[in-house]
């Protein structure tokens, strides 16, 4: 074991994970985006919006996410209208076709998570904000979304969680992100060991600290059923004391 290699390797695996950091952070924003007119025509009765959004979710997450990358980053070239459309100057680089495919992989997830969150919502409240006089706007924005996010974060949770670890196949389009840092300095040392070691304690540092993260924001949202839960324990000092 050659620790001092690994000591010495750390500054360049803080800038992969600074750059597998960004590619996350971004495909996560984008796919969140483009999830939600997603998963409200999933959850729509209307064959015309639930059938293409359905369309979408299955071929996304029927389909490895390295299959999808590789056909954005060495397939979407090939076509010249490609070259002249807005969106060449994102396909001509690694980073930007690695954010296209993982936003567009990550949001069929996400839609799916967020149309249970949506489904699980009560009717009633629904129907009393109707009741009240509430736009179908202001239901969304106050009643329905509010409750959906609440009851899907620890789903989500799994997601970000997922999309760090599947965020090691950007290094496969020449990506110097955390992968791609210990895959270069195995190249270059033939140390696979200590590499993929010092690599696999990076993801195993991020995924701890996006697990607290969410534990800490869903004992946030979630503090009114905790008080209710503690409500219902019956006292134990006795009465009249």
């Amino acid at each position: 074991m050659d620790w001092q290699l690994m000591l010495d390797s750390l500054p360049r695996f803080l800038a992969g994970a600074w750059l597998s950091l960004k590619l996350i952070g971004i495909s996560l924003v984008a796919g969140a985006v483009l999830s939600l007119p997603i998963a409200f025509a999933r959850a729509s009765r209307r064959r015309v919006l639930w059938m293409p959004a359905f369309a979408y979710t299955f071929c996304f997450r029927g389909t490895p996410l390295l299959v999808q990358l590789y056909l954005i980053y060495y397939g979407a070239g090939q076509f010249a209208w490609v070259h002249d459309s807005w969106l060449w100057p994102l396909l001509r680089q690694p980073f930007g076709c690695a954010v296209i495919a993982f936003a567009i992989n990550t949001a069929a997830y996400q839609a799916e998570i967020l149309r249970g969150g949506i489904m699980a919502v009560p009717v009633g409240e629904v129907e009393a904000a109707r009741a009240l006089g509430m736009s179908e706007w202001l239901i969304l924005r106050k009643i329905v979304l509010p409750q959906a996010l609440r009851l899907t974060l620890p789903a989500y949770g799994n997601e970000i969680i997922l999309v760090v670890k599947s965020s090691s196949l950007a290094s496969t389009i020449t990506l110097l992100d955390i992968t791609g840092v210990a895959r270069s300095i195995v190249a270059e040392s033939f140390a696979v060991y200590e590499a993929f070691l010092d690599a696999g304690a990076v993801y195993l540092i991020l995924t701890f600290l996006i697990t607290r993260a969410v534990g800490a924001a869903e004992g946030r949202l979630m503090r009114h059923l905790q008080r209710e839960d503690l409500a219902k324990v019956p006292s134990l000092v006795p009465l009249g004391s």
